[in-house]
């Protein structure tokens, strides 16, 4: 998908590793499932491509969803479920990230502007290098089952131990990470982590933001 897209958007490797401040050599190797990319990296390409972090990570996305539910107000978000609405554990898609990030879907299929999935953050686990923070659209919740994770969001700074909760902005620069000595296991929700279009020639880095020193 993420070639695809990309090719889509007339951008050779170079010109989108440039972009996104990485090498080409990473772009294509993430594009042929060779390397894994870190969280950031991941969302970076996403934003940068319109694509959803669904259509990177898993082949089904889209699929096998339920037909619409009736319409809803005007600028409301409409929710598609999946048609199988159990998810056995034994089944769950996973993906391990590049930075020691591991992300199992807890629904049957791709739900569209909604990620909703079982996390583990490994020892030394984070989502971005210590100095860069992501942000996106939408909303984010999240809940705590064991270990202890630090979670940055802006200049502010948190440690959520088992049984914690936490709920914010994406759009706020934001960077999670393992602050103890065990792995870290909850269930995140994002609602509506919309990617949108980029216009041709726009340059930059999407999706990352680095954290002032000071």
């Amino acid at each position: 998908m993420a070639r695809a897209a990309r090719q889509a958007r007339g951008l050779s490797l170079r010109s989108l590793a440039q972009r996104l401040g990485v090498s080409p050599s990473l772009i294509s190797q993430v594009e042929t499932g060779r390397a894994k990319p870190s969280v950031s990296t991941l969302y970076a390409i996403c934003t940068e491509l319109g694509i959803s972090l669904d259509e990177m990570l898993f082949t089904d996305a889209g699929p096998t969803l339920a037909e619409p539910a009736p319409a809803t107000p005007q600028g409301a978000l409409e929710i598609l479920l999946p048609a199988e609405p159990v998810q056995r554990a034994t089944d769950r898609k996973a993906i391990r990230l590049a930075s020691g990030v591991v992300w199992e879907r807890l629904t049957t299929a791709s739900i569209p502007q909604v990620d909703f999935f079982y996390v583990t953050y490994e020892v030394g686990g984070a989502s971005s290098p210590e100095d860069d923070f992501q942000r996106h659209p939408g909303h984010e919740w999240g809940h705590i089952l064991s270990g202890r994770l630090g979670v940055r969001i802006g200049f502010d700074d948190y440690v959520l131990d088992a049984g914690d909760s936490i709920a914010f902005d994406s759009t706020t620069p934001h960077r999670l990470f393992n602050a103890g000595s065990e792995p870290v296991h909850g269930i995140w929700f994002v609602l509506g982590r919309r990617t949108p279009e980029v216009a041709p020639g726009a340059g930059g880095q999407a999706g990352a933001w680095h954290r002032p020193n000071h």
